[in-house]
């Protein structure tokens, strides 16, 4: 499988849907959500994985796309698009080989292994379990869904194992097949997406490293802002469903947009004054790439200086639960991150939900 791995230790917004209103509807988050801290556990190495076809804006242009319009409202110049064949597992296989070799790290020494993931192989069972079974891993799996947040909350989840010294070797995937949830036809979320994955290993450390502060929240009365209506419980997908797009994502991209930019803010502030620390003492800032207009409005929102905000949306797109490792993983890579560092993260997406927090690396 060519790819790019990277290792390492140590208008109307696009996406506006037409299921929506014109009018976007207003979104107010259900209060700021609770704040906790998990340390005594810390990142080992990383690793991430993209898929070798590149699809460039100008490639998009016989699907009537503009490509210039693409940059100014996304940011995005291209982003990677898995083969036909290829799973999602495949793509957090390759991610955590390279995690694992970086750490010089066996399979057979993995406690816990999870999957962020929207894009399952399958509903069940969970795409950790093919991961695990391709790595020749015997540790416990499980996937956890919470689109674009969902790197956040499996990384939290796993630190807790590791800082409760219930494992010692936690594998944290975001892995996301994107390209296969959008409508071709959509120039409003087409654009937005792609593939890939990223991955983090835990382990120990003193009580001085980890998340300092945290957040984990969601608000599901927006639920249907941003959703795959169809396919599940609610919709089963049949004929009518199909001819309908019913299975593709659909998006209202202005409610969205001011969303989080919002929370973006709000949960920033919020974990510096729980980790008692000013925007001076972070190193590293990494937001969800989803947008660049978003990414911009929380830099200037925050009054963050922008050297310290590490961006890889114009060559990726929008990857979910795969965003934030991809960052981390290229971040570490170019020599970004040092030992003793401390990153401000923040990951938000469907359901609503998101996750914030400041890791000292």
């Amino acid at each position: 499988m060519s790819s790019t791995v990277h290792t390492h230790s140590s208008s109307p917004e696009p996406g506006d849907s037409s299921d929506r209103p014109a009018e976007s509807r207003k979104v107010q988050p259900s209060g700021r959500s609770p704040l906790a801290v998990v340390t005594g556990a810390q990142i080992l190495s990383t690793g991430c994985f993209a898929p070798a076809e590149v699809v460039r804006n100008e490639d998009l242009s016989e699907l009537g796309f503009d490509a210039d319009w693409i940059v100014q409202r996304t940011g995005i110049r291209e982003r990677r698009r898995a083969a036909e064949g290829i799973v999602t597992s495949d793509v957090a296989y390759e991610a955590a080989v390279a995690c694992l070799e970086a750490a010089d790290v066996s399979p057979s020494e993995l406690d816990l292994i999870l999957v962020a993931t929207i894009t399952p192989d399958m509903p069940m069972p969970s795409t950790a379990c093919f991961v695990q079974h391709k790595l020749g891993a015997r540790a416990p799996a499980m996937d956890i869904s919470a689109a674009c947040a969902g790197f956040m909350y499996a990384l939290v989840t796993g630190m807790q194992f590791v800082a409760n010294r219930a494992a010692n070797r936690v594998l944290v995937i975001g892995a996301d097949l994107m390209s296969r949830t959008v409508n071709p036809v959509d120039r409003k979320t087409y654009p937005l997406f792609g593939d890939g994955a990223g991955a983090v290993l835990l382990g120990p450390a003193d009580r001085s490293r980890g998340l300092l502060a945290y957040t984990l929240g969601a608000d599901g009365s927006g639920s249907d802002l941003l959703w795959i209506p169809g396919g599940g419980t609610v919709e089963p997908l049949t004929s009518e469903t199909i001819s309908e797009g019913r299975q593709y994502l659909a998006m209202d991209g202005r409610a969205v947009f001011k969303w989080a930019v919002r929370m973006i803010q709000d949960a920033a502030e919020d974990v510096l004054l729980k980790a008692e620390l000013t925007l001076d003492d972070i190193s590293l800032v990494v937001f969800h790439q989803a947008n660049m207009r978003i990414i911009d409005a929380a830099i200037d929102g925050l009054g963050i200086d922008r050297e310290r905000v590490f961006v890889n949306l114009d060559r990726y797109g929008n990857t979910s639960a795969a965003s934030i490792p991809l960052v981390l993983a290229e971040a570490q890579a170019a020599g970004r991150i040092h030992e003793g560092d401390h990153i401000l993260l923040a990951g938000f997406g469907a359901g609503l939900a998101w996750g914030a927090g400041v890791l000292r690396w």
